[in-house]
């Protein structure tokens, strides 16, 4: 059977159920509303730079079109994960079929994937900007721009096929299996399969590697050179304002990046279930989170934008 066709092959229908977080009501309440307000937050606050982008002609450069492109993936991927995470909280656990497992594994894996390679592709972005700056509109035009994010998220796509499906041509034990966690990932199913799975392990690997350890290389060269970029710079003010705009990323990069080595890349011996469900919380909110206010309240240029749109919008409702 090809890998790249996703099969469901199953000779009786499997359902997954996922684990519990509390059984306790009022804790359940508690984190039902916690949850819901994260997830608010991220909607509002990652719509909000999108929004800034596309009105305001001063944004339109291609840290901001990245910058834009990243808030759009954050809605995307916290929105695959959440609304299900939330309706499982309460009560009897809903089960999700085998089918259902496999399209939110597949859409989690692609977009988490495309975001860590928007990351390294912003970083080539602030390489450009600040050790070219007088080419800097000759090296990234904007269809340039636009093919880089095509080509991440068609590897991305690509990647996400091939593992979800290699995944779910496996057979599972039993038709109602728990998984010790609140989506789909990729680690926590393959520990349901019946078989030896240290093939599957092993592809696994290869595809982290490819996901999150070769694009973090590649930004940690981009910085060397932006360092050694900043350092020269004579006037303490650029030296200041240059190390703010590429510390913003590097917080979003460190957080996004080791989050996920944890998960995927450390080996199986040293992880446990309830450690990687509890590393999937940071990533699943708490990256998504802070994107928007990390570049809004280190960003003068977003500050500004947002400042101008609110006097505008509150000018244009008093009249």
């Amino acid at each position: 059977m090809p890998v790249g066709k996703l099969v469901f092959n199953q000779s009786d229908p499997t359902e997954f159920v996922f684990r519990a977080f509390t059984t306790a009501t009022e804790f359940q309440v508690l984190l039902f509303l916690l949850f819901l307000l994260l997830y608010l937050m991220i909607l509002c606050g990652n719509t909000a730079i999108i929004w800034v982008v596309c009105t305001h002609s001063t944004l339109r450069t291609p840290m901001y079109f990245f910058l834009s492109n990243l808030s759009f993936l954050e809605i995307c991927y916290t929105t695959v994960v959440v609304p299900l995470m939330l309706s499982n909280i309460f009560g009897a656990q809903k089960p999700i079929s085998l089918a259902g497992c496999g399209a939110q594994m597949f859409f989690f894996v692609t977009l988490g994937s495309t975001d860590c390679f928007l990351l390294a592709i912003m970083a080539y972005d602030r390489y450009v900007a600040i050790c070219h700056p007088l080419h800097y509109t000759l090296i990234m035009p904007r269809k340039l721009c636009t093919q880089m994010l095509g080509g991440a998220l068609g590897l991305a796509l690509f990647l996400s096929l091939q593992l979800t499906a290699l995944i779910f041509t496996l057979p599972f034990c039993g038709h109602h299996q728990e998984i010790n966690h609140f989506l789909c990932d990729v680690p926590p199913v393959l520990r349901l399969a019946c078989p030896d799975i240290r093939v599957h392990q092993a592809v696994l690997y290869v595809v982290s590697i490819l996901v999150l350890t070769i694009p973090f290389l590649l930004i940690c060269v981009s910085y060397m050179f932006i360092t050694c970029a900043i350092l020269s710079i004579r006037f303490a003010e650029g030296r200041r304002q240059a190390f703010s705009t590429c510390s913003s990323h590097l917080t979003v990069v460190l957080l996004q990046y080791g989050c996920f080595s944890l998960v995927y890349l450390r080996p199986r011996s040293s992880t446990s279930e309830d450690e990687d469900r509890q590393i999937a919380l940071v990533y699943t909110f708490v990256t998504p989170l802070l994107n928007p206010l990390i570049y809004t309240l280190r960003n003068k240029d977003v500050k500004g934008a947002l400042r101008s749109a609110i006097i505008r919008k509150a000018a244009s409702d008093a009249n």
